[in-house]
């Protein structure tokens, strides 16, 4: 089995994580995307967090694919760390292949994560683009730390069964949406109401 995991907070999920989940799901056939709802990003304010089962429930709500699901593993996995996760999902699960999906916001920020270099060398990674921070990640230390491991697109469908450090870079079309803007326009329609 094949299976995408898509981290974040999804305060709130929308189109973008569906877009990513769907992508992912055909340029690598995987048999599953799992969207891990986090109960708290260590690199996130807590101040504007949606409640986890508010969260968790705006994930589920997104997609009707049975191949799309929404999670809290993390919360019964007991784990705070994407690394600790992992570890974790592959003693679970040993017979299925692991993929992380991020945009291109994320793998740049990649080495502000826990122990981010042990989580490159336990999964590969698929990287799709986000407008204003391909070029950022392209050049961003994690991409030149593992600029070796780089696979070209083409070999996409491969990439699930790549030992890690394995990454690639899939293009895809642009969705500039993203959870900081949704949160404020709602803030905004709420002040003027």
């Amino acid at each position: 089995m094949r299976v995408g995991l898509l981290g974040g907070s999804f305060n709130p999920a929308h189109a973008g994580h569906l877009q990513l989940a769907q992508r992912a799901l055909r340029q690598l056939r995987l048999d599953q995307v799992w969207l891990l709802v986090s109960p708290g990003n260590p690199l996130k304010p807590v101040t504007g967090m949606a409640p986890l089962d508010r969260r968790l429930a705006g994930a589920q709500a997104l997609t009707r694919d049975r191949r799309i699901v929404a999670t809290d593993i993390e919360r019964h996995l007991g784990t705070r760390y994407t690394v600790d996760t992992l570890r974790k999902l592959r003693r679970r699960f040993p017979l299925v292949q692991f993929v992380w999906l991020m945009g291109a916001d994320v793998f740049a920020e990649l080495p502000r994560w826990r122990r981010w270099t042990r989580l490159g060398r336990s999964v590969p990674f698929a990287v799709l683009p986000r407008p204003s921070y391909n070029q950022r990640a392209l050049a961003g230390q994690a991409a030149l730390r593992w600029r070796h491991a780089r696979r070209p697109a083409r070999e996409a469908v491969m990439l699930p069964a790549c030992s890690a450090p394995s990454w690639i870079f899939l293009p895809a079309p642009q969705n500039d949406i993203s959870a900081t803007a949704l949160r404020a326009a709602v803030g905004r329609s709420r002040a003027t109401a």
